[in-house]
């Protein structure tokens, strides 16, 4: 397993056609000693499984130069902003600001922690863009203020939604 590790560590800055040909050749290696591991051979056989069904995507961010090895830091990121979500709101489930504006509300959280933060880095840059994003949030709001509607009273819901048909 060390091995492997050292393979995905990728110190000779090899490309990610040649981690993946070396990485393989391990597993196959680690494979045909499998006799030899007694009880951990099921663990070995997990291993290979999980590394096969994402061997797809697994190697590609090794040919992208600024992209992390690991998503450590984007899962902190959620993290952090799942953590200032539960404290303000004291909601420990999914919360539904979230997933209205969720994109906006993670940029927010994340920009909030840079410490050179100014006035300028606040302005939409594309206006189009914005825009769009301005009206996505309002589908999605619009969408969650419907479901709370019908939840409070279906059947004036429903009624209003008739008449409304029959007009």
């Amino acid at each position: 397993m060390y091995q492997a590790t050292h393979i995905l560590a990728n110190h000779e800055q090899q490309t990610g056609a040649q981690i993946r040909e070396t990485y393989l050749a391990h597993l196959a290696h680690m494979q045909e000693q499998k006799t030899s591991l007694g009880t951990l051979s099921t663990a070995l056989d997990h291993f290979v499984e999980i590394t096969e069904n994402f061997a797809p995507g697994l190697f590609h961010g090794y040919d992208l130069p600024d992209l992390p090895r690991t998503n450590n830091e984007l899962e902190h990121c959620f993290g952090v902003a799942r953590a200032h979500e539960r404290r303000a709101t004291g909601r420990r489930g999914a919360i539904p600001g979230v997933v209205v504006g969720g994109s906006v509300r993670l940029m927010a959280v994340v920009m909030a922690q840079r410490e050179d933060l100014e006035a300028a880095d606040l302005q939409p840059r594309d206006y189009q863009a914005w825009r769009q994003l301005r009206i996505q949030l309002q589908y999605r709001q619009e969408t969650r203020r419907k479901q709370f509607r019908f939840r409070k009273d279906p059947a004036a819901y429903l009624a209003a939604l008739e008449a409304q048909l029959l007009e």
